[in-house]
């Protein structure tokens, strides 16, 4: 049973799927994965190729729930400061005055986040895990909510940095958009007006309400045999022979925050084992590392983390999840 807070706003989230369904053709569980991720209060890391559509994803997704939205295209001279902020000496008031970096937002779009050099890169870490920035030893909170998309291309590789392990624990999950199928690219050809498709977007949500939705969504229940079915295919991660490294504790607190959240995009108020399953492989991708036997059998992550998804028994659910 539904809250009736719950009861208004998830009708508002169905309309927000809607609207950027409208925009970006033929990838309804990808950007259903998305709003489930913000849902959860997670950033989310996009690895996909130029022109598949992320930047448009960003721009719906911040229209849809009136969130303000910045863009910063890293490049290799791109400053920390650009991020969080810098002070400037104003001769007339005779006293240095704060400049918002580009973090103060509700939505940001760091954009290609692996062609900035290691300390931008790092700039990133305390606004995305306190949603907090400290700047001439004073430290400001951003707006609430706060969420990130990050892009980086696999291809093309020169000139880029590798995120640093501890920046890649912070994005809850990970995927990849990939190509339109072929009747959503023809329909996106044929639509192509004089204006960008994305400012036909309707508002049918704001921030705050954004918010709420993310305090109820800790409330959902979850069943002790849950969290053992869910912390035992964390752990067989950490143990499994093609992988030379498993996933973090922080992995474990995304894993549960994701299932909470796809159960209650799922119009429950507790937590099934599908949920945690549905969730594992974007949780877990991008924190474990293949051993070097698995790349040379070109096996995938994917591949590997549904077979433990598989050996993991799926425990008995009662009436209601109880």
């Amino acid at each position: 049973m539904r809250t009736k807070t719950e009861q208004t706003l998830y009708p508002a989230i169905l309309q927000v799927l809607e609207q950027v369904n409208h925009v970006i053709l033929g990838k309804k569980e990808e950007i259903k994965e998305i709003m489930t991720a913000f849902l959860a209060n997670g950033h989310v890391l996009l690895e996909d190729i130029p022109g598949v559509g992320k930047t448009t994803l960003a721009v719906a997704f911040s229209r849809a729930m009136q969130l303000d939205y910045r863009r910063v295209q890293f490049t290799p001279d791109v400053l920390p400061s650009d991020l969080t902020g810098f002070s400037v000496y104003r001769r007339e008031n005779e006293k240095f005055v704060y400049q918002p970096g580009s973090v103060f937002c509700n939505l940001l779009l760091a954009d290609e986040i692996n062609r900035t050099s290691p300390k931008t890169q790092s700039a990133l870490l305390e606004v995305m895990e306190e949603r907090k920035v400290t700047v001439d030893g004073v430290t400001r909170d951003v707006p609430d909510p706060f969420l990130v998309i990050a892009t980086q291309n696999p291809a093309g590789t020169a000139g880029t940095q590798y995120l640093p392990e501890a920046q890649m624990d912070r994005f809850m999950i990970s995927m990849s958009l990939g190509y339109p199928d072929y009747e959503s690219e023809l329909s996106m050809a044929k639509e192509i007006g004089p204006e960008e498709k994305y400012k036909e977007v309707q508002p049918v949500l704001t921030g705050s309400m954004l918010s709420k939705i993310q305090r109820e969504v800790y409330q959902v229940y979850m069943k002790d045999v849950i969290y053992d079915y869910l912390l035992q295919m964390v752990r067989a991660a950490r143990s499994h022979e093609d992988l030379s490294r498993g996933a973090s504790p922080r992995a474990t607190i995304a894993l549960v925050k994701m299932a909470k959240a796809s159960a209650w995009m799922s119009g429950r108020n507790y937590v099934t084992p599908w949920d945690v399953s549905s969730q594992f492989s974007y949780v877990a991708a991008h924190r474990v590392l293949l051993s070097g036997r698995s790349q040379m059998e070109r096996k995938t992550k994917k591949q590997i983390l549904q077979k433990i998804i598989e050996t993991v028994e799926v425990p008995p659910m009662g009436e209601g999840g109880r």
